[in-house]
């Protein structure tokens, strides 16, 4: 059913499972608000849908934070949904991440969810009627080798998760994660390409390595998970509440 006079705000929205689920969204009749780094990008992505609006921000940066959510706001009014989509994987042996890059991975993966949600909490609160929708990841629930700053950080995010959930249970307020395998999304592309050209592997067979941890031997689709988001945000789903959901085709449980 078209939530019409909702609006959701998504995080790395320019691209891959951020863009899906803006795209799902604002198919639904959501009022769409897209948060990126890269403008161009958010700015070709949201020419794609009817009523999407683009903000500028690094999730990292707490003060960029509020200004997009102000942005956000004056054109759409407050935020009923969001998505804290922005993240992005550190892969190296554990003894060769540097501290940076520890801080880096946290941040983007984990502060930039606590960034966003402080923005938005206080006004859902007030109306008594929210949904953050947390994109963690198999990651979050799981171990893998040489992705462990990543891998750190998607568990902090499932942990927020049940926290908040708890925490704001009594305000009509929900707050659940999806928990994405490997999806067909640029990153994965890329990985591929670099396994390939690194191992002197063909590109079917680096492929194969990330199919490989799916029972179903595949990726999982974007819109897939785009799908998820759109129910945990519906009325529908109001007793949903803390819940990590995995997506990887029985991975894991």
């Amino acid at each position: 059913m078209a939530q019409t006079r909702r609006h959701a705000i998504v995080t790395g929205g320019g691209s891959g499972i951020g863009l899906a689920t803006a795209r799902s969204l604002d198919d639904a009749g959501w009022r769409v608000t897209i948060i990126g780094r890269d403008k161009e990008k958010l700015q070709t992505a949201a020419k794609t849908m009817v009523g999407a609006h683009p903000e500028i921000a690094d999730v990292t940066n707490p003060d960029a934070v509020l200004s997009a959510i102000a942005g956000a706001r004056a054109v759409h009014g407050p935020g009923d949904l969001l998505v804290n989509n922005a993240g992005g994987v550190v892969s190296a042996p554990f003894l060769k991440i540097s501290l940076p890059r520890w801080r880096e991975a946290l941040d983007l993966n984990l502060m930039g969810a606590v960034h966003c949600s402080q923005a938005v909490l206080p006004e859902m609160k007030e109306r008594g009627w929210g949904r953050i929708v947390n994109i963690a990841s198999t990651a979050g629930l799981t171990g893998y080798r040489y992705v462990s700053a990543y891998v750190a950080a998607k568990h902090a995010l499932v942990g927020l998760t049940k926290a908040l959930a708890l925490e704001f249970a009594t305000s009509g307020i929900t707050v659940n994660a999806v928990c994405p395998g490997y999806t067909d999304t640029e990153v994965v592309a890329s990985a591929v390409k670099t396994i390939s050209r690194t191992s002197n592997r063909s590109e079917e067979d680096a492929h194969a390595t990330f199919t490989a941890t799916n029972p179903q031997g595949r990726l999982v689709k974007p819109e897939e998970v785009a799908s998820a988001v759109l129910w945990l945000a519906s009325d529908a789903a109001a007793a949903v509440n803390g819940i990590a959901l995995p997506i990887a085709g029985g991975e894991v449980s």
